[in-house]
């Protein structure tokens, strides 16, 4: 590393003061690169065992890596907190400028602690800290209105992030989300629950140092080659043009679509709510996060008329990708665009995550037609498969929460279910809501098994579908499972978006480090991706995880995947198997 490179300052936010300080960790930063790696150190340092995530004890890491601010698709920042909905580690990534902010801001990594007595949103700039007053905000029903009057305020435009929560924050909903520079977001385990509880309105990066590189000529070159790898990659010009929404239809093809919570993994509608279709008849424009040329971010243009000026219109951006469509549309049987869309728009007003309010809803709407909840419950609304105004008005109740039902159902669908029944329809694992993919076993094993209980851990999915047509085994999946996770650890620890991953190889990887000043092997690389995912997993234990209570929802073997129904049996052999590699090379590591 560099020794004029900032990234091993970390700086210290204490809320309950309104003190900050900077510290040296270069000591973490040397050993676990940046990113996943430093974060779940900096969260077992700061977090003591058995803190209430909504309490003072919890503690909000943001970092970033090596690679950021140098390396085309390094544009992402991790977040890790203790979850308030799974009540263990919380992670999330998000892109947008966090990243480059960050890193210009002088800084590898940012912490969090304690919690304000009155709102406030912190600002960045440099060296200086500042905490505003943000009772003015506090309140307000969108997170754009929000978003706009700090945009007003705070200087820095071009080189700033904005982070801030909506009212699914303040009134903490266990999946609310921090929305990051208006279309991005810390979406997943409910980071915006825990930014509500310190009355953390908002946090404001101002960024405008610089990041020095050892070799410049060989730095050009391995950039060079990087950006010609990306922008001629199949893969890549497929996320500019559609996005991820691309994967509805063919993932409707393969029978791997949920809809309807999974009572069926096709929908006959998909075409409606397709990326083709959105792209055709609503796409506004494309945007990109900081130093990424792919630009896969989707906005679609709603126009609205006004309810007594039918030839006046209200144009609204709505941000749209596989997951929100899938959490909110065909898992609730919406077949209209523009009902969709407006879905989209209020939760991202509101500020929730999109996957755990499709997934709660769709709950929801079974547990009513079942008769589990009825009218008294839901006061008054009547969910039902494709009606979107209903489920617009459940999104506000969620937010608002006006009786137990709706609190319970804001504390997640596992909480609900267990409540008010329904358990085997409730689609959740490990308490967060399942990703939008129904492809086969390594899916399913995937999202009960990794760190986060995310698509995003191993792509357990990506495996179903390269292998369609074969059995797979359990030994084969439980192999792919860990080897995937471990080196997703390393390509977050630098930090990279994971839509690279097929580009950042383990070969570039070391490439990329030497202009950098640094030699990194592949097989170093590798060993800190194991020990990475090992201490994830000391810090789930230590905080209450068990893999003997994980559950598969009953669902999931009640609905066909493109390799026919699945078996208990044979997923619960991969759960044992996966449960007795990690545990024997936890206790092997001492950890």
């Amino acid at each position: 590393m560099h020794r004029k490179d900032p990234l091993p300052r970390v700086l210290y936010i204490d809320l309950s003061s309104k003190r900050f300080w900077v510290e040296d960790r270069r000591d973490l930063f040397e050993e676990y690169i940046g990113g996943t790696g430093v974060a779940i150190n900096l969260l077992r340092e700061e977090v003591p065992r058995g803190a209430d995530p909504l309490g003072p004890d919890n503690a909000i890491v943001f970092a970033v890596g090596p690679f950021n601010g140098l390396y085309p698709m390094a544009s992402k920042t991790v977040a890790m907190f203790k979850s308030p909905l799974t009540g263990n580690l919380g992670e999330s990534h998000a892109g947008g400028r966090s990243a480059i902010a960050i890193r210009l801001a002088g800084y590898g990594a940012i912490v969090i602690r304690g919690a304000s007595d009155i709102p406030v949103w912190v600002s960045i700039y440099g060296d200086r800290v500042y905490f505003r007053d943000a009772r003015a905000l506090w309140g307000m029903r969108s997170t754009h209105t929000v978003g706009r009057i700090i945009r007003e305020v705070e200087r820095g435009h071009g080189f700033r992030t904005i982070m801030r929560i909506g009212r699914a924050g303040e009134r903490l909903v266990r999946y609310a989300c921090v929305v990051v520079d208006t279309f991005r977001h810390f979406g997943r385990l409910g980071l915006g629950a825990v930014f509500g509880s310190k009355k953390l309105k908002a946090l404001v990066v101002v960024g405008r140092g610089s990041v020095p590189v050892v070799d410049k000529a060989v730095y050009r070159r391995v950039y060079d080659k990087i950006f010609r790898e990306i922008i001629g990659t199949p893969a890549t010009k497929k996320y500019h043009e559609l996005g991820t929404a691309q994967n509805v239809l063919p993932l409707n093809e393969l029978g791997a679509l949920p809809t309807m919570n999974l009572r069926k993994a096709k929908f006959e509608h998909a075409e409606e709510v397709s990326g083709e279709r959105l792209a055709e008849r609503y796409l506004g424009r494309r945007v990109s996060c900081a130093h990424c040329p792919v630009a896969c971010i989707h906005l679609a243009a709603l126009r609205e008329p006004y309810e007594h000026e039918p030839y006046f219109y209200k144009t609204t951006f709505v941000s749209y990708d596989y997951e929100p469509i899938y959490a909110l549309g065909t898992m609730l049987g919406i077949r209209s665009a523009e009902g969709l869309l407006m879905l989209l728009d209020a939760v991202e007003v509101y500020g929730l995550d999109a996957m755990s309010t499709g997934v709660a809803l769709a709950w929801m709407t079974e547990a009513f037609e079942r008769g589990l909840i009825g009218e008294r419950e839901t006061m008054g609304v009547k969910p039902r498969w494709g009606d979107y105004e209903e489920y617009l008005r459940a999104i506000e109740m969620i937010v608002e929460q006006p009786n137990e039902f709706y609190a319970a159902l804001a504390r997640g669908t596992a909480c609900a279910a267990r409540e008010y029944g329904g358990e085997d329809f409730a689609l959740t694992y490990g308490g967060n809501e399942m990703p939008g993919y129904h492809t086969g076993p390594a899916a399913h094993i995937g999202f009960a098994v990794g760190s986060r209980h995310s698509h995003l851990d191993a792509a357990g999915y990506s495996y179903d579908e390269r292998n369609v047509g074969r059995e797979l085994g359990v030994e084969e999946i439980v192999d792919y499972l860990i080897r995937e996770e471990r080196w997703r650890q390393v390509l977050t620890s630098l930090v990279l978006c994971l839509f690279a991953r097929g580009i950042y190889k383990p070969d570039l990887v070391v490439e990329a480090f030497k202009p950098l000043g640094e030699e990194r092997s592949e097989e170093e690389l590798r060993e800190l991706g194991r020990r990475i995912h090992l201490l994830k997993l000391r810090y789930k234990l230590d905080e209450g995880f068990d893999f003997s209570k994980l559950r598969f929802p009953k669902r999931i073997f009640e609905t066909p995947t493109p390799y026919g129904m699945l078996k208990p049996e044979f997923m619960e052999e991969a759960l044992k198997l996966y449960r007795a590699r990690v545990m024997e090379e936890l206790r092997a590591s001492q950890l």
